[in-house]
């Protein structure tokens, strides 16, 4: 077989994409936050890019306002309206049927002209802002108004045990047998770890190592550095004065507690059912996760993406919401005058790369926009039922379905119900959650959605009587009365996804409450 060279032509299709088209459909998948984050970051990077600031018109100085009136109308007069991503979102923009949305399907979307900009340009703020009382800028060189001052820091569980380990220990063996020991402290405040292999690792002995461990768990708060939870309990009981024989032995059989064993505990503990009744309501009232108090977790606030509100023809209004849409514009004043101050070709070739980026990233905010009103729009003309009646009429609905409607990819629709929140008059929603599986309907009829049967069980147990209470079977034989076609172990597998006990632990819960 001989080795030679030869040329072939070869044609074939494939998908190319470009740096500029994967912006744009990584921007459809972000969250709201995430993009201000991003668009934040380009405008740090990219000169040709600047935000509209609603409150500039606030911060200029008095006697400029006139001045800034005339020149805006002077301004509005030779050159078109300026224009940015939230303007182009708003409902009169929104493509059409022959339109096409941010898809990866269609690639005729991206093929307009980029080297056209709206024409807009942000007044300069006339005058200096005035910080403090005394007017004037603030010098933040004085320690005493320095930023980092003015940052409160909160006391972790570490340093709250490791204080009281230094007041309580005087010998420097033990001080680190303490912090070797506060080391296996979890979030919850309970000892997480194995104790011979800190004394293997510190080579001291077994009897110093519980000695040490038996003197810090009294330390604050009461039943830290437990090792199980009977063991925390008991050191918040004993420091009330409360852990006698009968709470002991109660302690050591909670898991008969949580069965609802009630006559095996009152032969155990030798008590009858009033004193056990105090007895679990004293419990009841001790922190099972003491730790857990010096957890300072700041919860981030959901902002929604879309806002919905019934309209006065009894239809429903969608809209994006202006405060999640980041307001860029392209400041062609300033392309200009650089681009005329441009020597050599480098500068003009970074100044024509520049713009044209900063073009791309106006278009797809735009179209990501556009995307994101047009699938919400179709999501709540789908679900008009729960909206207007509740939970139970929720109908099954997949990707696909949205996809269809629209015309569009299901990965596309997909990327735009990530981590994107809708305010409904019902509550504000992820729409990921309108998406449920169906369960077929027993008459043949339209299917049911997941979702609703769950509020459907949920329901009926929680409607039972002490002396009825349903089993799954029964949930099974009622729901298919109903015309909801359904297995048992489905039943189960919803219930205890709700963390629903099963029809035993229910009885023996209603039967002798606690």
């Amino acid at each position: 077989m001989s080795i030679s060279q030869r040329l072939d032509l070869r044609q074939g299709q494939s998908l190319i994409m470009t740096p500029q088209l994967q912006q744009a459909i990584k921007l459809l998948q972000l969250s709201n936050m995430e993009v201000a984050a991003f668009v934040e970051a380009e405008l740090e990077r990219n000169p040709m890019l600047e935000t509209g600031d609603p409150d500039e018109d606030r911060r200029r100085e008095p006697g400029d306002e006139r001045q800034s009136a005339d020149a805006q109308a002077t301004a509005a007069e030779d050159q078109p309206a300026p224009q940015d991503s939230l303007e182009l979102a708003s409902a009169e923009t929104l493509p059409t049927d022959t339109d096409t949305p941010l898809d990866t399907s269609y690639d005729d979307v991206w093929d307009e002209d980029r080297t056209t900009a709206p024409m807009s340009h942000a007044d300069s703020m006339g005058g200096q802002m005035e910080i403090g009382s005394r007017g004037g800028a603030m010098d933040f060189s004085d320690p005493d108004l320095s930023l980092e001052a003015t940052l409160s820091e909160t006391k972790s569980l570490r340093d709250h045990l490791s204080e009281q380990l230094h007041i309580e220990f005087q010998d420097p063996a033990d001080r680190t047998i303490g912090h070797h020991l506060i080391d296996l402290v979890d979030e919850a405040g309970w000892l997480n770890g194995d104790l011979e292999q800190v004394a293997d690792l510190l080579g001291c002995e077994m009897e110093r190592l519980r000695s040490v461990l038996a003197r810090m768990q009294r330390f604050e708060p009461s039943g830290i550095m437990a090792c199980s939870l009977a063991e925390c309990l008991a050191q918040q009981l004993r420091d009330k004065d409360r852990l006698d024989p009968a709470m002991q032995a109660l302690l050591e059989n909670l898991d008969l507690l949580a069965k609802r064993e009630i006559d095996t505990l009152i032969q155990i503990c030798g008590v009858d059912a009033e004193d056990l009744r105090d007895m679990v309501a004293e419990i009841r009232a001790l922190d099972p996760k003491p730790g857990l108090a010096f957890a300072h977790e700041i919860s981030q606030p959901v902002t929604p993406d879309i806002l919905m509100q019934p309209g006065p023809d009894g239809s429903w209004i969608v809209e994006l919401n202006p405060e999640t849409l980041p307001k860029v514009l392209v400041n062609s004043e300033y392309y200009a005058q650089v681009s005329r101050d441009a020597r050599s070709k480098s500068e003009r070739d970074y100044i024509t790369e520049q713009m044209q980026s900063a073009n791309w990233l106006v278009k797809s905010l735009h179209q990501r926009a556009t995307t994101i009103l047009k699938v919400a729009s179709e999501i709540v003309r789908q679900q008009d039922a729960f909206f207007a009646r509740g939970v139970e009429h929720l109908r099954p609905l997949v990707l696909r379905d949205i996809a269809e409607a629209i015309e569009m990819h299901e990965s596309t629709v997909s990327r735009v119900t990530t981590n994107k929140f809708i305010a409904t008059p019902r509550g504000l929603y992820e729409l990921k959650f309108f998406f449920t599986a169906a369960i077929a309907s027993s008459t043949g009829g339209e299917a049911h959605s997941a979702e609703s049967v769950r509020h459907r069980i949920k329901s009926l147990i929680d409607q039972e009587e002490p002396k009825a209470i349903l089993s799954d079977d029964r949930i099974v034989e009622i729901l298919k009365s109903d015309g909801i076609d359904i297995a048992r172990r489905t039943v189960a597998k919803y219930r205890e996804s709700m963390k629903i006990p099963s029809s035993v632990q229910r009885r023996r819960q209603k039967a002798r409450p606690i």
